[in-house]
């Protein structure tokens, strides 16, 4: 039976002999690993997915999708392996974390699409990270230069002037802080301060030096996936399957920080919620958002006040969209999320403080601990 599932569409098979005839006329198959959980994060089976000519899912357990990659060739074989040991990391994480990590937005920026110019001055940024600090962020992104759709790039000098006040103010208060940024100065001078995670929208790719400025820091670092230069990224956003196109993007960009001496337990992967995304495209990503757990590093979603959310609610105004951006945080959440990007961070951990005490029905004195950043696995 076919089934159209976000933009792709895919044919459920009962037989893993049946994945193979969605090779045709040329040959390739890839596969790939997709979790199915329920809502505390236990799994109850994983679907194969074999995309070619068509795409194909095979649902099982985990013993069979092992099997299955044992009798696979060489390299779809390595692959599918890793995928599964990427979801068995993650339901590791998942059963030892306190909650979902909510990462706190800083713009010192008078152009950011939600608050643009509402922290632009050091003094009010400074104040703001410390606010979401104690509303329970467990990490503090603090940026200098707006990546909305259609905005203009920022020099260097200026983004710097921007953010340095305000994160050598909130690491000195022990926070923990990530930079928000695509070019390598910044993220050799942040590394430089002391700042524990770089975030780049551009995954380490708009920037030629970033790689080799990031590889010798400790920080981690936030890949996050985006289809062209924020100036451009939202005329006409096309892929062949939005969700396997962009798990293979950010797969190619885990390869090359590897290659370049960055260790795997230093990344974080993002899908990039809203960057080079129809309204369409972004829900499949958060609908299939598990399948990301195969890339075997943490997942950052980024969903708050974005654009589908004002389409799907009728919410104009971005700063008026948090009901909605609490529904994205929270299926983000039971979709296996590690780190919630978000602009509202008091109202997100409470709701993730019930939804976690009502899923995993844990002790109150335990769903109050606020989320911390995932641990670099060995």
């Amino acid at each position: 039976m076919d089934t159209t599932d976000g933009i792709g569409t895919w044919r459920r098979v009962g037989d893993p002999r049946d994945l193979y005839a969605t090779a045709g006329s040329e040959g390739m198959v890839t596969f790939h690993a997709l979790p199915v959980r329920d809502v505390t994060g236990e799994l109850l089976a994983i679907d194969v997915v074999a995309r070619g000519a068509e795409t194909r899912r095979w649902r099982t357990g985990a013993d069979g999708a092992m099997a299955l990659a044992a009798s696979l060739p060489d390299a779809p074989g390595r692959a599918l392996s890793a995928s599964l040991r990427g979801i068995r990391m993650a339901s590791e994480r998942q059963r030892n974390r306190a909650a979902t990590a909510v990462m706190g937005i800083v713009n010192v920026t008078p152009d950011s699409f939600s608050d643009g110019g509402v922290a632009a001055e050091h003094a009010t940024a400074i104040a703001r990270g410390r606010q979401l600090a104690g509303e329970g962020a467990a990490i503090i992104d603090v940026g200098g230069e707006s990546t909305r759709p259609g905005a203009e790039p920022v020099a260097a000098g200026e983004e710097w002037r921007r953010v340095a006040p305000v994160l050598e103010a909130l690491l000195a208060d022990g926070h923990c802080i990530s930079i928000d940024t695509r070019k390598a100065a910044i993220m050799a001078k942040a590394g430089a301060l002391g700042v524990p995670i770089i975030n780049d929208v551009s995954a380490l790719t708009h920037d030629p030096a970033a790689l080799a400025a990031v590889a010798p820091l400790d920080a981690r670092v936030v890949l996050m996936h985006a289809q062209g230069d924020p100036t451009t990224m939202q005329q006409n956003p096309t892929y062949d399957d939005v969700v396997l196109d962009v798990f293979s993007q950010l797969q190619a960009r885990i390869s090359a920080c590897v290659t370049a001496g960055i260790a795997p337990d230093r990344l974080i992967a993002d899908p990039g919620i809203g960057f080079g995304k129809t309204f369409p495209q972004n829900l499949a990503l958060l609908r299939h958002l598990p399948l990301f757990e195969g890339l075997g590093v943490p997942l950052l979603v980024g969903a708050s006040r974005k654009g589908f959310v004002g389409w799907l609610t009728g919410v104009k105004q971005a700063g008026d969209r948090l009901g909605g951006s609490l529904g994205a945080a929270l299926f983000a959440a039971a979709q296996g999320a590690d780190v919630l990007r978000v602009h509202d961070v008091r109202e997100t951990v409470e709701a993730l403080t019930v939804f976690g005490a009502a899923g995993h029905g844990v002790a109150v004195s335990d769903a109050l601990r606020h989320g911390q950043v995932p641990e670099r696995s060995a």
